[in-house]
């Protein structure tokens, strides 16, 4: 059940440096940044990449006093400027002494270049995240190709703060307000990163300049701009410092934020903003000496190292899934049909005509229901016009592509056909004999069943390894999982097009067996089981509902209930009951709230996380009352060796390939947070893996500190 711990060798950045005369400016030192191997790999810094650039520097600092060179200009090449320190080094840093030297290794860097003699400008010709923002932040000045797609500091997303600087400089350099925003509010916001024209208005550059005329002197544009602000033509706009009183405004306006993400188990971006507080009266060497000590106490944490290794599930494996076919080709999609014209059809017609490109039939039992799907869909192309999500150019290529019908027979020539109809194995398995009787024999059959056999949904048809299961999550235009379900004769190409199909619509499918609830919806309900059968039990909405706060989940279990739906999870939870058994408790109270139509959570609409538990709704509940119901914390510890006995089941009897896989669909499907690690580590972590089991699902230094860290 476990897996082993990581090895890595640093992918060394080398320093490139090269003089070019300015007339009216004299010699420049170019340096750029690039890949030791000559690839075209994001560049990151690690031990060996900081010595390259520190003897860069100490050299253009050696020849800017002797009189040499006039100006040093830092670049990078291929995708990005610079994405920052090796995250796989730090993810397998065994002591603390090795990432202070990586820290402080970064600071004297940082150091050196702010302190070269001349001018220098930072000109960004790709991404500039993290570290490779801070070395920008050294420099006198910084410049931006347009076509750049992100510049960031993303690191409290990641459960570090910045740590070379940015801390220090950043809130210096353009406030406190619009740092935070940058450090603290923007990777909060699903990590999000600032286009050269979001970081103009920042402050952050001082240009943004036009592309270079062809590939013959791409840093034309950059040395006649530093040309011109050496000469006195140009003055960049620099922003004053803001007084005591809104340092203070700025850092409590996050302080919330930060305390209740602390509290769910990830402190960067709380030791971020303290970081952001102490260090604006400190000289620059302690505010840096603070940034180390942080940083260090950060990495050394069990917290981060689970955060990086679902970092690398996200940017590795989720490009690659495990089990997909690789020597198989896929069929073509040509066109697509949906058997049905609902909410979850309209929405998959709609991702499937953006994506593929290709023109998308609904079929429903009548004209009405067609008719009434399609304009749901066009409603929808319509809001994302006006919210400018979408040019109207190419929703008018758009809206032709999408069809509605209630003949069967306009199905017959699709190359892939979902079906999205109610969630019953009868409705299903008629549908898609239907279906087998008028599309070609090549053309896949997929279904959407979030919980349901398909193998059994197959087993009458005269071709069942042409089907399998592609379960989008709802909302399908933002969920970015798709579990690919391989029932018990699905062929290999039929695989392959599944999963060509969610990389098509820019998802991730995670291969998982035909087992009931499949992962995600598997673990869900078994959580929430576990609430619904404590609060049969005697425990009070208030308990429950604060219980699994510690787990940082995005929503609270009765704002999940009532997004779902309650008929939905009480239809969910007697389904896997019957498939898998009593530990999917009876919830008499979900069945009353069901008849009753009650919310569980005040307010109208949509519930959100904040959304608040209706109190009162406890009275539904009771049916097997104990003498000593659960409070807060017995129910979280009964939900994590829930979760645990269900993730080992699940695991022995591959439902999922392996724990990572296990991790990536509850990250991606459920919002597991990022910060745990995804389930598996969280209970490592909290010890329910090995009190349940036996064992860990990770060996120690996988998704945790090595075993002997120090």
């Amino acid at each position: 059940m476990t897996t082993t711990s990581p090895s890595y060798t640093e992918r060394v950045t080398v320093v490139r440096a090269a003089d070019v005369a300015v007339p009216d400016l004299g010699v420049v030192l170019v340096l750029t940044l690039a890949p030791e191997d000559g690839g075209d790999r994001p560049c990151t810094l690690g031990p060996a990449g900081l010595a390259h650039l520190q003897r860069a520097v100490d050299d253009a600092d050696r020849r800017a006093r002797g009189g040499e060179i006039r100006a040093v200009v830092l670049t990078g090449t291929g995708r990005t400027f610079l994405a920052g320190a090796d995250l796989h080094l730090i993810r397998t840093a065994a002591a603390a002494a090795e990432v202070r030297e990586l820290a402080e290794a970064g600071h004297r860097v940082v150091g050196a270049l702010a302190d070269l003699p001349v001018p220098t400008l930072a000109y960004l010709n790709g991404a500039a995240l993290g570290g490779g923002l801070e070395l920008a932040l050294a420099c006198d000045y910084r410049a931006s190709d347009p076509s750049v797609r992100a510049i960031g500091l993303p690191e409290t997303h990641l459960g570090l703060l910045p740590g070379w600087g940015g801390c220090t400089t950043l809130p210096r350099l353009i406030g406190p307000d619009a740092a935070l925003t940058v450090i603290v509010d923007n990777p909060a916001r699903g990590n999000r990163t600032l286009r050269p024209a979001d970081a103009l208005r920042a402050g952050i550059l001082d240009v943004v300049l036009p592309g270079a005329d062809g590939p013959a002197d791409p840093l034309a544009p950059a040395l006649a701009w530093l040309r011109s602000v050496v000469a006195g033509e140009v003055t960049p706009t620099r922003r004053g410092q803001l007084s005591e009183e809104g340092w203070a405004t700025a850092v409590e306006a996050r302080r919330p934020l930060a305390e209740a993400r602390a509290a769910g188990g990830a402190p960067a971006a709380l030791r971020a903003l303290e970081t952001v507080a102490t260090a604006r009266t400190l000289a620059r060497a302690e505010a840096f000496a603070l940034e180390d000590d942080a940083l260090v106490d950060l990495v050394m944490s069990d917290q981060l190292r689970a955060g990086l290794y679902a970092f690398d599930l996200l940017t590795r494996r989720a490009k690659n899934p495990a089990g997909r076919p690789v020597d198989v080709a896929p069929r073509g999609v040509r066109s697509v049909g949906i058997a049905g014209a609902g909410l979850m059809a309209g929405q998959l017609a709609l991702l499937l005509a953006r994506s593929l490109k290709v023109p998308v039939t609904m079929r429903d039992l009548d004209d009405d229901r067609a008719q009434k799907g399609l304009a749901a869909v066009h409603a929808q192309i319509d809001r994302e016009v006006a919210k400018g999500g979408l040019p109207e150019e190419d929703a008018g290529r758009l809206r032709p592509l999408l069809r509605a019908t209630s003949d069967l027979a306009d199905l017959a020539g699709a190359d892939l056909v979902i079906e999205a109809v109610f969630e019953e194995m009868e409705v299903k398995q008629r549908v898609l004999a239907e279906l087998e009787g008028v599309v070609a024999p090549t053309t896949v059959l997929a279904t959407n069943t979030s919980a349901l056999s398909v193998t059994t949904m197959a087993e009458h048809l005269r071709h069942p390894e042409r089907v399998v299961g592609l379960h989008f999550f709802n909302p399908v235009a933002v969920m970015p999982l798709v579990e690919v379900v391989r029932a018990a004769r699905t062929d290999e190409t039929t695989y392959a097009t599944a999963f060509a199909v969610a990389q098509a619509c820019r998802k991730t499918g995670v291969a998982v067996a035909d087992a009931p609830g499949f992962v995600v919806n598997r673990l869900l309900i078994r959580l929430l089981g576990e609430v619904l059968g404590a609060l049969e039990e005697g425990t009070s909405v208030r308990d429950a509902d604060a219980a699994l706060r510690p787990m940082g989940l995005p929503m609270g279990p009765f704002q999940l209930l009532q997004l779902v739906g309650p008929a939905v999870a009480q239809h969910v939870l007697v389904s896997l009951r019957h498939d898998l058994g009593e530990r999917y408790p009876e919830s008499p109270g979900l069945a009353a709230v069901v008849e009753s139509g009650r919310s569980l959570v005040l307010g109208e609409g949509r519930p959100s996380a904040t959304s608040p538990a209706d109190l009162s709704v406890g009275e539904l509940f009771g049916s097997r009352r104990t003498a000593r119901p659960l409070g807060p914390d017995g129910l979280l510890d009964r939900v994590r060796r829930a979760l645990a006995e269900e993730t080992a089941l699940l695991l022995a009897e591959g439902v999922a390939r392996d724990a990572q896989d296990v991790d990536l669909a509850m990250i991606l499907g459920a919002g597991w947070p990022l910060h745990l690690g995804g389930i598996t580590p969280y209970l490592d972590r909290t010890g329910a893996a090995e009190a349940v089991t036996g064992s860990r699902f990770h060996e120690p230094g996988v998704a945790s500190l090595p075993r002997n860290a120090r």
